[in-house]
């Protein structure tokens, strides 16, 4: 089951690489900014080590003005989408053999499926309201893994299945946070935790929320990449500086002491917490709509600048 998972991926890697090169060619793009090439790869590093790079890109990329306000997100997505494959892909490859195949695929599966039907619900949520009761429920469960990592509370941790209750509960859960990607909000950590807390190795859940994670973004990226909604001279930095950076931290994942790869759980967890908490604010502060994606851009730089002029 894991290569019926596997090689349909790595396809899918394959050919929305050569797309999303296609396009730079017909556009003349193909001149990559080496700002972006940094950019790509610190951010993918620290992404493929679960701490995510969507705050900090929408960060750097608002304060250095490198695309107009509204092309950050879509540029983004495209962007970080083939290092996000590429993690899977590898995770698959080094980890996948460990994790119990109908756990995997249900878990993908269901985070693809509330990807795609939960599209519609964007336009008629308040999204700072889905970002607070995130945040708080992410803080809980940093605590309860505190808890079980000073051997406070029990629990497992070195699983690469789990009951079918629990198997029932995870599936059910990633097609909540595939809904939940609609919104802007990274699957890594919750899935990361939750996971965990059942009694999961922390490293066998990297397969499954970057298969799930690449997958769902290749979605929308492809829709983006059509519409010409990017810049692709960032895109293509971003990708090209991601890979690499996917390739070294994925063997780090790998080899990381299972009790230094737990506590950094916990920071990931708190560090996601931390910017929902702060969108969630801004975006109340706004009305709940407009201001929420600003907040998560300015988690790391703080204050962003004034934003592009209309048709800027």
């Amino acid at each position: 089951m894991l290569t019926a998972l596997l090689i349909p991926l790595a396809l899918a890697t394959l050919l929305y690489a050569a797309m999303l090169l296609r396009s730079a060619i017909v556009r003349r793009s193909l001149a990559v900014r080496a700002e972006a090439v940094v950019l790509g790869a610190i951010t993918n590093f620290f992404d493929t080590l679960g701490i995510g790079s969507f705050a900090p890109t929408m960060a750097w990329l608002k304060m250095r003005r490198m695309v107009p306000d509204r092309l950050i997100p879509s540029t983004m997505l495209v962007g970080h989408t083939l290092p996000t494959m590429t993690q899977a892909v590898i995770f698959l490859v080094l980890l996948g053999v460990g994790v119990d195949p109908v756990l995997l695929v249900g878990c993908v599966s269901a985070v693809l499926m509330g990807g795609l039907l939960g599209a519609p619900l964007v336009a008629r949520a308040r999204v700072w309201i889905v970002q607070l009761a995130v945040a708080i429920a992410l803080l809980i469960a940093a605590l309860l893994y505190a808890l079980t990592n000073l051997q406070l509370m029990p629990g497992g941790g070195t699983a690469g299945s789990l009951p079918l209750t629990l198997t029932v509960i995870a599936i059910a859960a990633n097609f909540v946070l595939g809904i939940l990607l609609n919104f802007g909000i990274g699957n890594y950590a919750p899935t990361l935790v939750m996971l965990s807390l059942m009694g999961m190795d922390p490293r066998l859940c990297f397969p499954i929320m970057a298969a799930g994670a690449g997958m769902t973004m290749a979605g929308a990226s492809i829709r983006h990449i059509s519409l010409a909604q990017i810049d692709l001279r960032v895109t293509l930095g971003i990708a090209l500086g991601g890979i690499p950076a996917v390739l070294v931290a994925a063997f780090i994942v790998k080899e990381m002491p299972l009790e230094m790869l737990r506590w950094l759980v916990i920071v990931v967890v708190l560090y996601a917490a931390i910017v929902m908490l702060r969108a969630a604010a801004v975006g109340r502060r706004a009305g709940g709509e407009g201001e929420a994606e600003e907040a998560y851009a300015t988690d790391v730089v703080g204050r962003p600048e004034t934003p592009d002029k209309p048709g800027a």
